[in-house]
C-alpha cells in the first residue's frame, strides 16, 4: 500500500503529531520514512527584510537538526528513513519531492510556525491543492494510536 511516506516538518510542536502519526504509519507498512524541511525564503525575505548568509545558514542547521531528530526516532523502530532539508516555498518543495522520489503519501502538521501564512493560507492547504499523492494533515500536538 505504502512503500514510501514523506513526513514534512518545520519542527514545531503542531508538527509532531505528524511525525508520531507517519512513524506509526511507516512501521505498520514497512514503509521508508522521508522526512523534509523546508527553509522558506519567500517568508524570510517579507519578515526579515535583508536575510544574511549567516541567518540562512542558521535556518538550515536547525532543519538539520529537526531532521535527524525524526530520522533516528524511525531509526530506533526499524525503520528505514532518508532526511533532506530544501530551500523555497515550502509547500512547492514539498510537493515536488513528493514526485520525485515515488512518495506514496505526504504528512504534515494542520498549523506549523510560518506567520505568514494566517495572511497568505496554510503550507497544508497549499500541499493539498497542488499534490497528486494522497496527503494526510493531522491536527494536534500529540497522535495517540
Amino acid at each position: 500500500m505504502y512503500d514510501n511516506v514523506l513526513i514534512a516538518t518545520d519542527g514545531s510542536d503542531e508538527a509532531e503529531g505528524a511525525i508520531d502519526h507517519g512513524l506509526d504509519l511507516a512501521e505498520k507498512v514497512g514503509a521508508k520514512v522521508h522526512v523534509l524541511y523546508v527553509v522558506e525564503t519567500k517568508a524570510n525575505y517579507i519578515l526579515t527584510v535583508g536575510l544574511s548568509d549567516d541567518e540562512l545558514r542558521s535556518y538550515r542547521k536547525y532543519g538539520e537538526e529537526v531532521v535527524t531528530r525524526v530520522i533516528d526516532r524511525a531509526s530506533e523502530r526499524g525503520l528505514s528513513g532518508e532526511g533532506v532539508i530544501r530551500t523555497g516555498r515550502p509547500a512547492a518543495e514539498i510537493v515536488d519531492y513528493g514526485a520525485e522520489n515515488d512518495v506514496d503519501l505526504i504528512l504534515l502538521g494542520k498549523q506549523g510556525h510560518g506567520a505568514i501564512d494566517r495572511h497568505l493560507g496554510s503550507t497544508s492547504e497549499k500541499v493539498i491543492r497542488m499534490a497528486d499523492t494522497p496527503v494526510t494533515v493531522v491536527a494536534g500536538a500529540q497522535w495517540t494510536s
